[in-house]
């Protein structure tokens, strides 16, 4: 629905925007921030663990408010998402006795947890390289490949290689397209918005399909 302007004390007033929308404003404004960069990065290395928000969403903000940067912000995201997964294959490899009570349930459900270590008992490589690039929950997946002791060299190969395709994929787009990929993001961000909450969601319900 288009947005309307009203009159107030004779002045023309904007109208006021959602939540959402106030975010997604605000965290594009941090593409002309010092910080920018090492947020984006730390987002992506604490979302591989425990952090429940995707670093899609800044990526996508960072680099729609600055196109001509979106390959570094994709490198900067895989780099962070990667150093990430290392941090959560050393949870579950050495300290998952101690810290089981808050992942399950708060950070994933037991039953993703286990149908995890079904997947590993199959193609632990195609497993992680499937949760690495899709909205499969890339964490359980990282704390579980420590638990059950996956090779630590197939985690990372996976991760470099799946992560690195997730967001490239994202900051190739924008570099390409920039201008008309903003037009559209900001146009239709209501459903984007809900469209990354339902994606989120099934990632987790995606796992007890997965063979």
């Amino acid at each position: 629905m288009t947005e309307l302007s009203t009159m107030e004390n004779g002045e023309l007033k904007k109208p006021r925007r959602g939540i959402l929308r106030r975010l997604y404003d605000w965290t594009v404004g941090w593409s002309e921030r010092k910080g920018a960069v090492w947020a984006l990065f730390i987002i992506a290395v604490i979302e591989s663990s425990v952090f429940p928000i995707p670093p899609d969403v800044l990526l996508l903000a960072l680099a729609v408010g600055s196109p001509q940067r979106s390959l570094w912000f994709a490198a900067v995201t895989s780099a962070g998402s990667v150093v990430g997964g290392m941090i959560g294959y050393w949870i579950g490899y050495s300290a998952w006795h101690a810290v089981k009570g808050f992942f399950i349930p708060y950070v994933f459900p037991q039953a993703a947890f286990d149908r995890v270590q079904e997947l590993y008992q199959g193609n632990a490589f195609l497993a992680i390289l499937s949760a690495a690039f899709t909205p499969i929950p890339y964490k359980v997946f990282t704390i579980a490949a420590g638990v059950f002791e996956v090779g630590f060299v197939t985690l990372v190969i996976a991760s470099v290689i799946g992560r690195s395709a997730r967001f490239f994929m994202v900051g190739g787009a924008i570099y390409l397209f920039g201008a008309q990929v903003k037009i559209l993001i900001e146009k239709y961000f209501d459903w984007l918005a809900w469209g990354l909450l339902i994606l989120g969601v099934g990632g987790f319900v995606a796992i007890k399909f997965l063979h």
